[in-house]
């Protein structure tokens, strides 16, 4: 009994007083654990600046962070990226180990190019993890984290919310240019990647928490306080009668495996990005395109990735240009500065010469404004979702978007890219918009949607190899409009009879399931195009976390409660 009531004593010892790695609150009374960091660097000078910046912006403490790099083999300025960040921020750490080999040359004897995994490049990976793990172990650090450079953590807490996990290996789930991640879901019995039923509803985020999987990497968390660390190994000649394949990733996952050591990929919050792994004979150029598309999902999630001031020198911007148009006109309301900054933080991305526009901000509107601009609404309009009258706000938006159809009639614009400030580009966009313009020469076109909310997607004709014609669409994220086509819009006189302008462009183009609106515009002549698949989608679709919209936050317009005189008028 004695014996048991020391037991229990201990018990409440331990639980009192050690820090809780299962919480997310660790004890303030004890330091955080030490962790390693292992960073291998081969021509990779376009994504550390950013990979740094991510670095630093993690808020677990520097002076509990050892950092060990190595480079070597490379074609670019790597070298001195590393040199540049050491002496600048390497005093903040507890400290920082750096190995750089210049005199290797550019390749191993028996590749053929920079991306070529030879069998000696494997050897020489799997040789430096061993070292970092031997690095780390002698350190006494509690973790090592095993992370590559094309890795970009957007979520600060990353590091404190993976050593609470208190799992011997785990890794955070990131997001790249498409379903790619840094974790297998099944694996083949010849050691490929075997896509499951599980793997895509991880990836979406469907399923949130954290999965035991067979195979994690490029971002991976290993405890060293755990005894099964002991047998950590990235070396097939550590593991008897092995015979897979020489592969640092799946070495380990397989020894793993074999120790009972369980792989855990955790997407309960979004950590951050990863690059796509170039395929034999890929021109580095495609991993800089990666990381372009990088940068523009992560603006559009309105978490752009971290760049310090002392790493911007190494950014390469693209020159600035008007993307084969007359003009680009961003509608931005003046209020709204977050939104500009990240359509600045975009277009400068891409290298894109647009012109802010500035909203007609509904909540400025009252109803004299409207009397004295001759505005009278659509008789019966009623928004067909909420079977209410026009937002204040959806008649800025209208008003924003006839102005700029004005400036485009006026200054004689022959092609004009109109976007709203809600937006992200999809991957590739410069590509995809360039070869959208060689397409519609062939077509005798007025608007041509590039983003927007397609209702009947399976019944649209295709005009070209990416253009459809539009049936009733919903939104005008944006689109591209001829003069001629402006000219129609404003010919149809649509303040006479104004309705919201995504309920006005397909009546226009005559594909608006209402017939008694589209009665009100006798010449729906306006030839539209659509790109298929679109180019741009919202940052933020309604009903999720973070969804704002400047147009249904705002009040109906109470034509009813107007005097009669006024109202007739209206």
């Amino acid at each position: 009994m004695g014996k048991f009531i020391n037991i229990l004593i201990l018990a409440i010892i331990v639980e009192t007083f050690l820090p809780s790695f299962g919480d997310r609150s660790y004890n303030n009374s004890y330091k955080w654990p030490t962790v390693a960091i292992s960073l291998l660097v081969r021509n990779k000078a376009h994504t550390l600046p950013y990979f740094f910046s991510s670095l630093m912006n993690l808020d677990y403490p520097k002076d509990r962070i050892y950092i060990w790099i190595y480079s070597d083999f490379n074609a670019d300025n790597s070298v001195d990226i590393i040199e540049d960040w050491v002496e600048k921020y390497g005093p903040d750490y507890n400290a920082i180990y750096v190995t750089t080999n210049t005199t290797s040359g550019q390749l191993h004897p028996d590749e053929k190019t920079t991306t070529n995994w030879s069998p000696h490049h494997f050897k020489h990976v799997i040789h430096l993890r061993e070292d970092a793990i031997r690095f780390a172990r002698r350190m006494w650090a509690d973790f090592i984290f095993m992370i590559d450079a094309d890795v970009f953590l957007t979520n600060p807490s990353t590091l404190k919310v993976l050593v609470n996990k208190n799992f011997t290996v785990v890794a955070p789930m990131l997001i790249s240019d498409g379903l790619y991640s840094n974790f297998w879901c099944g694996m083949t019995d010849q050691y490929y990647n075997k896509i499951t039923e599980d793997y895509k509803p991880i990836v979406n985020r469907e399923k949130v928490g954290c999965f035991e999987v067979p195979v994690v990497h490029t971002a991976v968390l290993l405890s060293l306080r755990h005894q099964a660390s002991d047998v950590f190994t990235y070396n097939p000649k550590n593991i008897k009668n092995y015979k897979g394949p020489i592969n640092d990733i799946i070495v380990f996952a397989l020894n793993s495996k074999n120790n009972a050591i369980t792989l855990n990929i955790c997407n309960d919050y979004p950590y951050g990005f990863v690059t796509v792994p170039l395929e034999d004979g890929d021109d580095l150029r495609k991993d800089q395109e990666q990381l372009l598309n990088i940068k523009l999902e992560a603006i559009g999630r309105g978490t752009p990735l971290p760049l310090d001031e002392h790493m911007e020198k190494y950014v390469v911007y693209p020159e600035y240009w008007k993307f084969g148009c007359s003009e680009i006109f961003i509608i931005n309301l003046e209020r709204r500065t977050d939104k500009r900054k990240l359509m600045e933080l975009s277009t400068r991305e891409l290298g894109m010469e647009a012109t802010l526009f500035k909203a007609v901000d509904g909540r400025d509107l009252d109803l004299r404004n409207l009397k004295e601009l001759s505005i009278t609404f659509l008789p019966g309009y009623e928004d067909p979702y909420h079977k209410r009258p026009m937002k204040v706000g959806e008649v800025g938006c209208f008003l924003s978007h006839y102005y700029i159809w004005k400036k485009i009639v006026e200054n004689h614009y022959k092609t004009t890219l109109v976007f709203e400030d809600d937006i992200y580009f999809v991957p590739y966009f410069r590509h995809k918009f360039i070869q959208l313009l060689e397409e519609i020469k062939e077509l005798d076109w007025d608007l041509v949607y590039i983003g927007r909310k397609v209702l009947l997607d399976d019944e649209e004709e295709y005009a070209t190899p990416h253009t459809t014609r539009p049936l009733y669409s919903y939104w005008t994220l944006g689109y591209l409009i001829s003069e001629r086509g402006a000219q129609k819009l404003l010919d149809a006189k649509p303040l006479d009879n104004m309705l919201p302008v995504d309920e006005f462009l397909p009546i226009m183009y005559d594909q608006h399931t209402n017939d008694t609106w589209k009665s009100y515009f006798p010449n729906r002549n306006l030839n539209a195009f659509s790109a298929a698949p679109l180019l741009v989608y919202p940052t933020h679709y309604t009903g999720a976390e973070g969804y704002v919209s400047d147009t249904e936050d705002s009040s109906i317009v109470e034509v009813k409660a107007l005097p009669g005189r006024l109202r007739n008028e209206l």
